[in-house]
């Protein structure tokens, strides 16, 4: 039986082999993108086939084992571990055979927008950030920061960054949305309950393979100077890059990088993964999803609440998935979440398919 995708062994075999070929090819880095491409498809491949590989020897492994327990000769918490590490690998599997879409194995680009509140929404979405990246240390990806914005007090008014790693959409876009926060502000000296939010945004990044075409007559570019915390961080230049597409009234900045031309180069990069996302919305005629995650950053429209007060608790109203380990949440141990939401909206799909 044939199921495609990743689990068509003997085409993905055969594209490797080709991939591998052309590798060899002495010309192949006068093109450092495709080059790039074709290392990282292999990469790819041979880790989907490792997989695969891995699944039918811990399957053989665990009838071995069975036949020996049947005997006595093996002791009970030796299969146990066995049949964790299988279901791990069939888990993986699984997630992989739902993320088909074509854009699901691209890189990520993630915004964070703090809601009304000054201080305390600017100090959640620095969690959140650090949550994220936590999550991005535990699955291996690596992220750039695009644009970092400080609070005026603590946390951050705004932050995006880009996250290379194969899947980073397909998972991350169970991220987007309003993430709601309750707890004891650090910050009140009365030490009242606060509700704070703040906004998640995932797009994919387009890689040089997509062809995104932008009429230089849409864009206006302004240039300003760097705002940081002070000292030598300082830009004494107008370097930081703010662009707006007119047609979509999409706004992307950047200020990152102390040079103008590399600023206006990953705010280029930022504007054509949202003009992508929403060439991709169009297509499926949801664009409406995409409208959503513009709401109001406030009541009756967050995804996920934190609880740190009067009681420990996060839970996804979505999908109705709840976790009281708060601090292993923010740690990112996200996998549940994600895995929730991506095994509900692939039921979605066959429902209305």
């Amino acid at each position: 039986m044939n199921l495609g995708g990743i689990f068509d062994l003997n085409s993905q075999e055969s594209k490797l082999e080709s991939l591998r070929k052309e590798s060899l090819d002495p010309d192949l880095w006068n093109n450092k993108n495709n080059a790039s491409n074709i290392l990282r498809s292999i990469g790819r491949l041979e880790n989907n086939i490792k997989i695969w590989a891995d699944l039918e020897k811990r399957h053989s492994d665990i009838t071995v084992l069975f036949e020996f327990a049947e005997s006595g000769e093996v002791e009970e918490k030796e299969i146990i571990d066995e049949l964790n590490q299988y279901e791990k690998i069939i888990n993986d599997l699984e997630l992989k055979l739902i993320l088909g879409d074509d854009q699901d194995i691209q890189d990520a680009i993630l915004t964070i927008h703090p809601g009304a509140g000054g201080t305390e929404s600017q100090d959640w979405a620095d969690m959140l950030f650090r949550m994220y990246s936590r999550y991005i240390e535990r699955k291996s990806f690596n992220k750039m920061i695009l644009d970092y914005q400080p609070g005026d007090e603590a946390g951050i008014k705004d932050i995006t960054m880009e996250i290379k790693g194969d899947y980073a959409y397909g998972m991350l876009k169970a991220e987007a949305g309003i993430h709601r926060l309750v707890r004891i502000s650090p910050f009140d000296s009365n030490s009242r309950r606060h509700t704070s939010f703040a906004s998640v945004f995932v797009y994919p990044s387009v890689s040089e393979e997509i062809d995104i075409e932008i009429n230089p007559n849409d864009l206006r570019i302004d240039t300003y100077r760097a705002s940081g915390a002070g000292g030598q961080h300082v830009n004494k230049t107008d370097s930081a890059i703010r662009i707006t597409h007119l047609p979509t009234n999409i706004v992307v900045q950047c200020q990152n990088e102390r040079s103008q031309h590399k600023n206006k180069s990953q705010a280029m990069k930022v504007l054509k993964a949202r003009l992508y996302k929403l060439e991709i919305e169009k297509e499926k005629e949801a664009v409406q999803e995409l409208e959503d995650q513009k709401k109001d950053i406030g009541w009756g429209s967050q995804i996920r609440s934190y609880v740190f007060h009067p009681y420990n608790m996060v839970k996804d109203h979505r999908t109705k998935v709840e976790s009281a380990n708060v601090q292993n949440i923010m740690d990112g141990n996200l996998d549940n979440f994600i895995r929730a939401y991506l095994m509900e909206n692939i039921s979605d799909k066959e429902l209305k398919n």
